[in-house]
């Protein structure tokens, strides 16, 4: 497949109509005041990764994010973990997304918390990153990589915009010990838009770009055991108001059947770590 087509089939798997107004449709549905709501209010349909809010916070403090911090989010979708950067750590954000339907709406969500003034977003592919050399403190992705083919391109870039001595906090679901996925998973309908490599790959990837690493956790069992205990005991009749369903249409329900499959077969694995930029 073409780059150019690949990138028009990775943005059509994650945009569906209007994202905005079906949030804010949610939203009024659930009956929380669209004046005076919080980023907590968001959380089901903009922290689209395992672990939810919790695993934002917790790979905020294994990379030390500090106030002041000046943080690139690399693949940050609708701005949820970005918006728990800046309310809760104190850092000033900028999103990049390929998803130009993205960066829209987490504009909008972002105002509607009055967070604008810390956190800004642009449309942009992270193999081409518009920001000059050594521009942040921490650059960040959390389930940001699988979709992207040419890894070595997307540390190099990485590497080129993060300062020397600044961080790389990643948080990412790689291949796991046995193969194929089963599809259609979160990230992707079919294999040719899916791009996982195996932890070891990665790590000597990240080590031989420049990097030096300071974490390194396997929490593929702590990810699994999290989704069983989240699933609900009965299949419901119909999905609630805000969730994933409203970023990826009716094939939500199989996607996340199939991610915890996944992970229960050791299809998939999920890596968090924590590197810096040698000089």
């Amino acid at each position: 497949m073409a780059e150019a087509d690949q990138t028009d089939a990775i943005a059509a798997h994650y945009a569906h109509g209007d994202i905005g107004a079906a949030i804010l449709g949610a939203l009024r549905r659930t009956g929380i005041n669209l004046d005076a709501r919080s980023a907590d209010d968001l959380a089901p349909v903009d922290q689209f990764h395992i672990g939810g809010k919790e695993a934002t916070r917790h790979l905020a403090r294994l990379a030390g994010v500090r106030p002041g911090h000046i943080v690139l989010d690399v693949g940050g979708g609708l701005g949820g973990p970005a918006r728990t950067l800046v309310r809760e750590f104190g850092s000033l954000v900028t999103v990049v997304d390929l998803v130009a339907e993205y960066c829209r709406v987490g504009a909008l969500l972002t105002a509607r918390t009055d967070l604008s003034r810390h956190l800004g977003f642009v449309n942009a592919s992270a193999l081409n990153l518009p920001f000059g050399d050594e521009s942040f403190d921490v650059v960040w992705t959390q389930h940001s990589s699988m979709n992207i083919e040419d890894k070595d391109r997307l540390y190099a870039e990485l590497h080129r915009v993060l300062r020397p001595g600044g961080r790389l906090a990643l948080h990412e679901i790689m291949t796991g010990s046995r193969i194929p996925v089963r599809f259609p998973v979160l990230w992707a309908r079919e294999q040719s838009t899916s791009f996982l490599r195996p932890p070891a790959a990665v790590r000597e990837l990240l080590l031989a770009t420049g990097f030096a690493e300071r974490a390194w956790e396997d929490v593929t069992d702590v990810s699994l055991a999290g989704m069983m205990q989240s699933l609900p005991s009965e299949v419901p009749i119909a999905p609630p108001p805000l969730g994933l369903h409203l970023l990826l249409g009716d094939a939500c329900g199989a996607m996340m059947q199939n991610l915890v499959c996944n992970l229960a077969e050791r299809r998939i694995a999920v890596v968090r770590g924590v590197f810096v930029r040698r000089p």
